[in-house]
């Protein structure tokens, strides 16, 4: 919940966990805010897991992290960046992996999920989405009023991810309740000769 206690609902302040997942660093960060008002970065880090355990005990690790977040925490939603083909194999059933682990935990407590690519993540905090990472993380250090980018990247990277989510998603969710409260739509034919 946000620091004024308001939730989702009538464009009030929204509380996001972004998740950058990886295997070895899962990039996790929370920020609280609403569509054309001030962000505040509430936490940032990196779930770790070491290469040297077998995967199964990696994603566990991973499992037990984004619990402990989301529990602290008690995001409105969770903003996951969308798996994108890589060169390298092995990078992408990683991230992949670790991406479906993020999924499952949000889903396991009724959260709202939102997936962007990093081109959406892009645009959306910068303006352009073909940035580069130093424009991107320029842009979440001056959105969040930081001192300084969060390190390691990938931390910034989920900062980057909850800022696009409070942007578009809350903007959203406006919209999917302005047409729930709306009701169903009767259309009317008039015949006209």
């Amino acid at each position: 919940m946000c620091s004024d206690g308001s939730g989702l609902l009538g464009g009030a302040c929204v509380r996001v966990l972004g998740i950058d997942p990886g295997l070895t660093r899962c990039g996790v960060g929370v920020v609280d805010g609403s569509v054309g008002r001030p962000l505040t970065m509430v936490d940032v880090g990196v779930v770790r897991t070491s290469s040297s355990l077998p995967v199964a005990e990696r994603l566990v690790t991973i499992e037990k992290g984004l619990e402990a977040w989301i529990e602290e925490h008690r995001p409105d939603a969770v903003a996951v960046e969308r798996v994108f083909a890589r060169s390298d194999v092995s990078t992408i059933m990683g991230t992949a992996q670790a991406s479906g682990i993020a999924l499952v935990v949000a889903a396991r407590r009724g959260l709202p999920i939102a997936m962007h690519t990093p081109s959406e993540v892009k645009a959306a905090v910068s303006g352009n989405g073909r940035a580069d990472k130093a424009q991107v993380g320029a842009m979440v250090v001056r959105i969040l009023r930081l001192p300084e980018l969060p390190k390691p990247a990938d931390a910034a990277d989920a900062l980057a991810l909850a800022i696009t989510h409070v942007w578009r998603g809350s903007a959203q969710s406006r919209l999917d309740a302005a047409v729930a409260q709306a009701g169903p739509r009767r259309t009317t034919y008039v015949r006209t000769r």
